[in-house]
């Protein structure tokens, strides 16, 4: 045991450095796996707590008011039901704030679906005024208990008395409306009724809502909204950026292994000679395994301890998202284990990658066996040789007389030399630097394609993580291509007439164009949800959808659809549909896919006139603002809620990327990491070479090479590995990430189409700088190798 401890501490000492950046490695994988863990925690269980704590409904029905609901409740697989509840759509403010919301009477605090308050107190019947927010909603009007609502356009006034939780779908300004829960009497004329179905097996969701709407009739049925929707947007980014950190760790901690593999087969192909006196000194091959694998367990187990850690005691101090979720991860059942289980399966996984390679330590003989005299990968190949000079290239020279300073080996060419007229042996030499660095890099082949192998993957990750932060910049830089051609919605109050409003709108001198536009929900084939069906802007100024595949639509009943309704409805570009919108059937032909980042992509979307020619009352409910190149949303966004005189409620389009702001430090802690495992990688193969080299250094100092050539021998076979590295990863790494993206667009029911990949001016700067990096740090071994003495050479070489 002493002489293990002994030869562990001495090759500490040896290796320090590479020591410390597999420390730091372990850390930041370690790191990025628990980060990963904490943010698919935080997107699932706070919404799955307040859903089973609400006991919330699984299928909600927005119906019209003459709908008999009665017969719901005894539906097979409905456990029960909550409602029916009066519905009324509205329009409130406070200070300077609008929303839309849905007024639900609700006479008592419902059993099913119930509001979870987290401020405040439920209705009282002794204010027929009060209301109750649901909190996002609460959140986006800046309102608490006490405030006072106005209603644009009436006098009347709400006063807030509680805000709660809800599992339902979520308030998104200009989308989906906010859930305010008042007493029956402040909804006098309500537009619908919404009732609950709470189901004995969530699975027969689908089978659920046919039997309702076949019940109720398709006419009937305003809207169908569903618990996988709900969870689908409460879980929303979180849920990406967990499997964006789950992805990156993991294919950072198989690099890790992999780097680890390498670094301890080159330390023992260096130490031969060692690790036979140690077995001559009567050390078993069992020793000899225990003394690498245990070191390298205490360097993965000191990384992964440390992440740990700092996970734990900092991890909730992070600004942002990530901190939230640090948080609330910490306060869940299974945080504890999942802190131990996390770290030790990747203590464990290095221990494995390390344990295969320390089980060549204990097979190598007590004896070493000579080596070959003969180089193992062979001797210089005919290129090599030729542009070594030890052949000629016969090149045709001009008749007005000879270059100076040029002549033929043979002495072709020099004053008195024979040849042919007009013919001329040239000797063009290459440094042997570069040529021998070339045969040193790729003449072992099955050693030298491992070491590029290792020294690939995380270059290859770090071209994954560039084009998730190019895609992310794409939505901001250039949201028109991605399916956000328009800045603002503006939602104009019902007695505004369509000409009057899009003149005012127009009139601004930073709003390019309004496209006029109306949305309702549609019952799908086979009535088991619902969709958006949107008509934007006319035929003589059609609406600029970003399209993947196909054409836009022209043409009377052509439309285009998002990546979720075709997965929805299990079509294609140019199939027909059909759909419900109240007792109207609507017919039509799909001749385009585009980018639909909103619904989950559940939207199939045509012209205004097209909606028209099935229902000529159709009247404009939105217009989309397309703002002027460098206009601030803001400030157009307050002109025109001034000029509307409060008949104007003005909002943001959301941005999916805005949810995806923390992914960027992500990403840049990420590429550190890999960095880091490239770095171990890069140290070890410069450590191989020139250990390999000591046997050459003899030969090559006596054909007269100088120390600073010998140098540029390891410098170059370093490089062109480098090299070699990016390219290929370059190669892999770019149609890797396109599909990558792809498929989390087309998953998510945005769509393919999304991808962008690094451009050129960013990837050669970084390829460089990788390949210049790696000759600098081959530099200093490589001169300090070349310059020792002859009796440690020959010491290197017994």
């Amino acid at each position: 045991m002493r002489a293990t401890l002994r030869w562990a501490q001495s090759d500490l000492r040896t290796h320090r450095g590479e020591a410390l950046f597999l420390v730091l490695a372990t850390a930041g994988i370690v790191a990025s796996l628990l980060l990963a863990t904490a943010l698919f925690g935080y997107a699932t269980n706070p919404w799955q707590r307040v859903f089973a704590q609400a006991r919330g409904a699984h299928v909600w029905l927005h119906t019209d008011r003459a709908a008999d609901t009665g017969a719901l409740a005894a539906l097979d697989g409905v456990q029960s039901v909550a409602g029916p509840y009066p519905t009324a759509s509205a329009t409130v403010a406070v200070r300077g704030t609008r929303a839309s919301v849905e007024l639900r009477g609700t006479a008592e605090e419902p059993d099913v679906g119930r509001p979870l308050l987290t401020a405040g107190h439920w209705l009282d019947a002794d204010d027929p005024d009060g209301v109750v927010l649901e909190t996002r909603l609460a959140r986006a009007l800046l309102a608490q208990p006490g405030d006072a609502l106005t209603l644009p356009g009436t006098s009347r006034t709400l006063t807030v008395l509680g805000i709660a939780d809800s599992p339902e779908r979520r308030y998104r300004p200009g989308e989906q409306p906010g859930l305010v829960w008042a007493p029956p009497a402040a909804v006098p004329d309500p537009g619908g009724q919404v009732i609950g179905l709470r189901l004995a097996d969530p699975g027969e969701t689908d089978y659920a809502v046919q039997r309702a709407v076949t019940v109720l009739g398709a006419g009937a049925i305003g809207q169908v909204s569903t618990w996988e929707q709900a969870r689908a947007e409460a879980q929303g980014d979180n849920r990406l950026l967990g499997q964006v950190l789950g992805l990156f760790g993991l294919g950072a901690l198989l690099a890790a292994g992999l780097a680890v593999h390498g670094a301890i087969g080159t330390r023992i192909r260096g130490h031969l000679r060692d690790i036979s006196v140690l077995k001559a000194i009567g050390f078993t091959p069992g020793q000899v395994v225990r003394v690498f694998l245990l070191q390298h367990l205490a360097y993965a187990l000191l990384g992964a301890v440390a992440a740990a850690a700092t996970v734990q005691a900092l991890g909730g101090r992070v600004p942002g998202r990530l901190g939230d979720a640090v948080g609330v991860w910490q306060g869940l059942p299974g945080h504890t284990v999942a802190l131990f289980v996390v770290p030790a399966c990747a203590v464990l996984f290095i221990g494995a990658t390390t344990g295969l390679a320390a089980w060549r330590a204990g097979r190598v003989p007590p004896v070493p066996l000579p080596r070959p005299a003969g180089a193992q990968g062979g001797g210089l190949s005919a290129a090599a040789r030729r542009a070594l000079g030890l052949r000629m290239f016969r090149v045709p020279v001009g008749a007005r007389g000879r270059k100076r300073g040029v002549w033929g080996s043979d002495g072709a060419g020099a004053p008195g030399a024979g040849g042919s007229p007009g013919v001329r042996e040239l000797e063009v030499r290459v440094p042997p630097a570069l040529v021998l660095g070339w045969h040193k890099a790729f003449a072992r082949r099955p050693r030298s394609f491992a070491t590029l192998a290792r020294l690939t993957l995380p270059l290859l990750l770090i071209v994954v993580a560039m084009s998730a932060w190019t895609t992310i910049d794409r939505f901001h830089s250039r949201p028109e291509q991605i399916g956000l051609p328009t800045a603002l919605t503006v939602r104009a109050d019902t007695d505004a007439g369509e000409r009057g409003t899009r003149a005012l709108l127009e009139r601004d001198p930073q709003v390019a164009a309004a496209y006029p536009g109306v949305e309702v929900a549609a019952l799908v084939p086979g009535q088991t949800a619902t969709i958006a069906l949107r008509g934007l802007g006319t035929r003589e100024d059609p609406y600029p959808y970003a399209l993947a595949d196909g054409r836009r639509a022209h043409g009377p009943d052509e439309a285009v659809a998002g990546q979720g309704l075709l997965d929805l409805l299990e079509v294609e570009v140019g199939d027909w549909v059909r759909m419900t919108v109240g007792d109207r059937p609507q017919i039509l032909h799909i001749v385009g896919r585009s980018i639909e980042p909103e619904n989950a992509g559940r939207v199939i979307s045509t012209s205004l006139d097209t909606l028209r020619e099935n229902d000529p009352r159709l009247r404009p409910t939105l217009y989309q603002l397309r703002l002027a190149t460098g206009a601030d949303p803001d400030e157009v966004a307050g002109r025109l809620a001034d000029a509307g005189h409060g008949r104007l409620d003005v909002h943001a389009v959301a941005n999916p990327a805005d949810g995806l702001s923390p992914l960027r430090g992500v990403v840049l802690g990420l590429i550190a990491v890999l960095a880091l495992v490239g770095l171990i990688e890069l140290l070890t193969a410069i450590g191989g070479t020139v250990r390999e080299s000591e046997r050459d250094l003899l030969a090559l100092k006596a054909i007269g090479l100088s120390p600073r050539q010998i140098t540029g021998i390891t410098v170059t076979a370093t490089g062109c590995t480098a090299l070699a590295a990016v390219l290929l990863a370059a190669a892999l790494g770019l149609p890797l990430a396109h599909w990558l993206i792809d498929a989390q667009g087309a998953s998510s029911g945005i769509g393919a189409g999304i991808a962008q990949v690094p451009s050129p001016a960013l990837l050669v700067p970084v390829g460089a700088a990788a390949v210049l990096g790696a000759a600098a740090l081959a530099a200093v071994p490589s001169a300090r190798a070349a310059r020792r003495r002859l009796a440690d050479t020959l010491s290197a070489v017994a």
